[in-house]
């Protein structure tokens, strides 16, 4: 029987069983699905088993090279964070829900399981793996569908054309060189609707001050800090605590354009 390649378009993962994606993400990783529950709703995530042993490998391939690590395999506070506050939304019929930079698509998961017809993208193809296997392992596939997107890309490469109701993302604020394209890719797809917002969280020590100096002149934007307790470890040691900033943006007036 000819081997069958591993799916890589967007397309292609979106049509692809979960057996498929599962062979995909084995050729490449150990992996296990992990019981994730936010606010008393459990999900099945796709996660590295062991993410240590994992990135001395990657250390070892590099030797002296550039070591690309997979910050996308990762559920970060502010991701599960986003999540939880996610869950506070009630959408109304046929409002839809895309989240940035996902990675194992956690908080879109949790907009998809409220009712929003959601995307959840990123522009790294194994980040679009795990998030369909993870759609698809929480029976969330009428509800969501993964896309390749690019949010620091400039307009002419933005491959995205609809507007949301609701955009998440969670610690995309890490790259200064993304703030004038991702407070752009904002403005041109967020719906103009006086419900339609924005939220992105990110660690309480990240500050971003230059995207919000942009980002202020066409939206408004509310703070709130907000605590995560990690669970407890193993060894019975205290629960490792954070704090994470979520930002509220909405549209200064209808029909903005960026």
């Amino acid at each position: 029987m000819p081997e069958v390649s591993a799916p890589t378009t967007a397309q292609e993962i979106n049509e692809a069983s979960l057996n498929e994606l599962l062979d995909a993400a084995r050729a490449k990783f150990e992996v296990h699905f992990e019981p994730v529950t936010v606010d008393g709703q459990p999900f099945q995530v796709l996660q590295i088993s062991d993410m240590e042993r994992y990135v001395d490998q990657l250390a070892d391939q590099a030797g002296e090279g550039p070591l690309e690590l997979p910050f996308w395999a990762k559920l970060w506070p502010a991701s599960v964070l986003l999540a939880y506050y996610a869950k506070r939304f009630q959408p109304k019929p046929s409002q839809r829900a895309l989240e940035m930079g996902a990675g194992v698509g956690l908080t879109g998961l949790v907009a998809a399981s409220k009712g929003y017809d959601t995307v959840i993208s990123d522009i790294e193809t194994d980040a679009l793996i795990f998030s369909r296997a993870n759609i698809l392992k929480n029976g969330l596939e009428n509800k969501a569908r993964i896309a390749r997107v690019d949010f620091g890309a400039d307009k002419e490469r933005d491959t995205l054309t609809d507007r949301f109701d609701l955009i998440l993302g969670a610690e995309v604020l890490y790259i200064e060189d993304t703030y004038r394209p991702l407070t752009k890719f904002i403005g041109r797809h967020l719906a103009t609707g006086a419900d339609a917002e924005c939220v992105l969280s990110m660690s309480y020590t990240r500050k971003a001050h230059g995207f919000f100096q942009r980002a202020e002149k066409e939206f408004n934007i509310q703070q709130q800090v907000m605590g995560f307790k990690a669970n407890e470890s193993e060894d019975g040691d205290d629960p490792e605590r954070f704090l994470c900033a979520l930002y509220r943006l909405t549209q200064r007036k209808a029909g903005s354009a960026a």
